[in-house]
């Protein structure tokens, strides 16, 4: 980023907390609504960790895509050339790095009160670990994994303050932490293409929800899976490359593409009659084979000098501590995760092929083994009693994938839950 944009991004995000702070609003929100597991009504929706048992109520990637659009576009109201960029801590690690000056988001830690720890509380993630999250076939798992593994949950811990807590949109940071972990979702959607969800709407997203006198829109978490849906396009290693989209102006009257180094316009990248498009570089733009601006459209591509500068406009600070709030409180990213649950119970092998053994511990006696699917659907069910080792068998004809196993008493109490993978 140039020190222009630098600028302007500080400066967007000092102004959404004016009026009726978007800022604490999302944040506010976060923590009302993130999880209700071990709660009096465990059953409400929520945004995070449903996986792997809870697959019919998992919006954790969609929900923080669309987050992440609110904002950009209350930045875009503001400045059309702001795009959230994404701090990639895989490569940077340092409590030293640019990120943290005090002309960058470190001017955010003491104006509003997040007492930060940078580097106080766990490690960040590696690119060894993103690799191998990258490298996982199955959706569900790669969410769940994503979601409670360091490569989420090391930035959040990290930094400190309030990112290891339910309220951390509160922090800028998060912002750009969130955004980066929207693109490993279009990196890994990118090479699997077989993201989904069950769920249809989401909470805030939902049509219902109202801010600043605006009622948000209902999305289905289904039709954000591209990031093109949105006119999201992520850079990497000084490259923007556009391609397979059309211009609608369904967000913006006119749909501005701005980056600071090589732009490259390819194939499927259409801007129709009657559609408005502006597609800026700091250093270069080509347009390749393929490219479309129609007759009747309003296009422009052009070159940013004024953006390379080395200074931006002024900041302007506002010095607003956020309150207490009462739903806040720390985040076990990690949890018990489902398969973890080894204690009394042996289940084998996994993963599985036509049959699976169960060996109870001494302290269950009788009650009931459920096997579901990820949809949540039961494909088998078996009584059992004065029992410790049971057989469930005639399970070939299941299609692979992930399974969960219950372990009910008999007063319907779940006992044991184990993730089991069919080949």
């Amino acid at each position: 980023m140039t020190q222009a944009e630098r600028d302007a991004l500080v400066n967007a995000f000092y102004q959404l907390r004016n009026g009726a702070d978007l800022i604490n609003d999302l944040a506010t929100f976060h923590s009302d609504f993130f999880n209700f597991d071990n709660t009096a009504d465990p059953t409400r929706l929520d945004i995070h960790f449903n996986l792997p048992d809870e697959p019919e109520r998992d919006i954790f990637f969609a929900w923080h895509r669309m987050q992440m659009f609110e904002v950009e576009q209350a930045m875009q109201d503001i400045n059309p050339n702001i795009s959230i960029p994404y701090w990639d801590s895989t490569v940077d690690q340092s409590v030293n790095s640019p990120l943290w000056d005090e002309n960058f988001m470190g001017q955010f830690d003491d104006d509003w009160g997040l007492n930060r720890n940078l580097g106080g509380n766990g490690e960040l993630g590696t690119i060894a670990e993103l690799n191998t999250l990258l490298g996982i076939s199955d959706y569900l798992i790669f969410s769940d994994d994503t979601e409670r593994g360091n490569i989420h949950a090391g930035p959040h811990r990290w930094t400190g303050g309030a990112m290891p807590t339910t309220a951390s949109p509160r922090d800028p940071v998060f912002y750009l932490h969130h955004t980066f972990i929207d693109k490993v979702w279009a990196d890994w959607e990118a090479i699997h293409q077989n993201s989904s969800f069950i769920r249809t709407s989401m909470l805030r997203y939902d049509g219902t929800y109202v801010f600043d006198g605006q009622t948000l829109p209902l999305v289905n978490p289904n039709n954000i899976i591209d990031p093109r849906a949105f006119g999201v396009f992520y850079a990497e290693d000084g490259l923007a490359v556009l391609d397979d989209y059309t211009v609608s102006n369904t967000y913006n009257a006119i749909e501005n593409f701005y980056y600071q180094f090589l732009i490259e316009v390819r194939d499927g990248f259409e801007i129709p009659a009657n559609t408005s498009c502006r597609i800026t570089s700091v250093n270069e733009i080509v347009m390749l084979p393929g490219f479309v601006a129609a007759s009747g459209s309003d296009f422009r591509a052009q070159i940013d000098n004024t953006q390379a500068r080395t200074s931006g406009s002024s900041i302007v600070r506002n010095t607003k501590k956020f309150e207490a709030l009462p739903s806040m409180r720390m985040v076990d990213f990690e949890g018990k995760k489902l398969g973890d649950d080894s204690s009394d119970i042996e289940v084998y092998p996994n993963p599985f092929l036509e049959s699976v053994n169960i060996r109870l511990g001494q302290n269950t006696h009788s009650g009931r083994i459920v096997l579901y699917n990820m949809a949540g659907q039961q494909v088998k069910s078996e009584v059992f009693r004065d029992k410790s080792v049971l057989n469930l068998n005639d399970l070939r004809n299941l299609a692979s994938g992930v399974y969960i196993l219950n372990v009910v008493d008999n007063n319907g109490v779940v006992l044991h839950k184990v993730q089991l993978i069919k080949s």
